[in-house]
């Protein structure tokens, strides 16, 4: 029976720019189409030309071409009876079987060490960020541990524990400023505890990031939420004290709110267990039973599969998007280097998840206001601490959002080239009104007024 409405429902049209679900709206008995952006009517195939392209959601639906492909083998069917319990049999609120899979992903793509290591699940990447940062802070100390990030940073990071407003740490900007301040050497007090998040590749840029803040009082939670083939080169595996990865960069499953932290110190495990605990009493056991079947699917064929087609997709975004920014003066975007990929054995060239745009004129100053007047929504840069004149655009939504994106960009700089080919006209015909305007003054003629006006309206301009 469910087997069948989940046929069913997959069945029903939705012109290839939206989906219906099994839990979605329901009209006269039958599912109906949750259309993509910029598309809409009962099978999605009405387009909106005047529609807002969202480039500011870091949802990544790319990968579901991969997930359709595969919809038979990443199936599961719930029973009512399944896991009813609180906890497993051991007492625990973590799938064991699941941790197997998890070190087995990380050792096929060898992007982190989890031998001999602690790992903990949390609902998504957000939860677990703060218990890293609770673990890691001194309780009761003198003043409360700073926590900092490199810019420009996940804004999370800063609205997170501003937002909860602990007693035992609080966000202190950038790490630049604590490095030139030399309190990040072994000369600094045991009250001065600091908490760095390393993001790794770092987003919003995709640079691949090390450790700033250095000395005995320092602690570092590495966010490596996007170190997978998709997205990067792998280099070698990361071996740190606490890592945190998420189901959603991995497989695009955001909606399951899953992550994992790999740690290396029991006392900063059992603190993280204990907030987990307390936060939320562990994850449900339907979302570690799915989190499973689908990391199976992974695994299949040494895990091959699935990350060539995302670096195959986002190294292809990332060349379209570079290629229409290359003709244009206006807009720029990060240079970012080919590294060799221990995964693949080879050197790959960038596949980040967000484009770092930049406005170059001067009086673009506020680049997210520019780019809302040619429809397109992206993240402003001043919510990762840096300028305005930065926006994030993010390139890991569905082929619609990154084709119609790919399309207003072109548009903005096209009709840059065309401004800049009418310029030497206008150029001409200014100075051609001032020196007839000037040769008047100095032979005392009177111009006709229609001499006069463009060249008044010249120096307004």
């Amino acid at each position: 029976m469910a087997a069948k409405e989940a046929e069913t429902v997959a069945s029903i049209s939705c012109s290839g720019h939206g989906r219906a679900f099994l839990d979605g709206l329901v009209v006269n008995g039958k599912p109906i189409c949750e259309c993509n952006a910029c598309f809409a009517g009962p099978d999605c195939s009405d387009f909106l030309p005047e529609c807002v392209v969202d480039a500011d959601s870091g949802d990544p639906t790319f990968l579901e071409p991969f997930w359709e492909q595969h919809a038979a083998s990443s199936a599961i069917v719930v029973a009512g009876w399944h896991r009813m319990s609180y906890e497993f049999n051991d007492g625990s609120l973590i799938s064991e079987e699941l941790k197997t899979h998890i070190r087995q992903v990380h050792a096929l793509v060898g992007n982190a060490v989890t031998d001999g290591r602690f790992i903990i699940f949390g609902a998504g990447a957000t939860q677990l960020l703060n218990a890293a940062v609770h673990a890691l802070s001194p309780k009761g100390a003198a003043s409360p541990a700073k926590v900092v990030a490199s810019t420009p940073y996940y804004p999370v990071y800063k609205e997170q524990t501003e937002f909860l407003k602990s007693e035992d740490y609080e966000f202190s900007g950038d790490t630049l400023l604590w490095k030139m301040s030399g309190l990040d050497s072994s000369s600094h007090s045991q009250s001065q505890n600091i908490v760095e998040f390393v993001t790794s590749p770092n987003n919003p840029d995709g640079e691949l990031k090390k450790a700033v803040v250095g000395g005995p009082f320092v602690k570092t939670i590495h966010d490596l939420a996007y170190y997978w083939p998709h997205f990067t080169a792998i280099p070698a595996p990361a071996d740190e004290d606490l890592m945190i990865f998420t189901l959603s960069k991995l497989s695009g499953h955001a909606g399951s709110r899953f992550g994992w932290a790999i740690i290396k110190d029991e006392v900063v495990y059992q603190r993280m267990l204990t907030y987990m605990s307390l936060s939320t009493y562990g994850v449900s056991r339907e979302t570690q039973l799915r989190v499973l079947k689908l990391l199976k699917v992974v695994i299949e064929g040494k895990g091959r599969e699935m990350y060539e087609f995302g670096h195959k997709t986002m190294k292809t975004r990332w060349q379209r998007l570079s290629k229409s920014l290359s003709l244009s003066k206006r807009f720029s975007i990060q240079e970012l280097e080919s590294h060799y990929c221990s995964f693949s054995r080879k050197v790959r060239r960038p596949s980040p998840a967000f484009a770092w745009l930049k406005c170059e004129r001067q009086e673009d100053k506020d680049c997210n206001e520019v780019l809302k007047a040619a429809n397109i929504i992206g993240r402003d840069g001043s919510f990762f601490g840096s300028e305005s004149r930065h926006v994030r655009l993010s390139l890991v939504r569905s082929q619609d959002d990154f084709d119609l994106l790919l399309q207003r960009i072109e548009n903005l700089v096209s009709e840059e080239r065309d401004s800049k080919s009418k310029a030497p006209f206008a150029s001409r015909e200014s100075k051609r009104n001032e020196s007839m305007l000037l040769d008047a003054c100095y032979w005392g003629q009177a111009l006709e007024e229609h001499y006069i006006e463009p060249f008044a309206s010249n120096l307004l301009d």
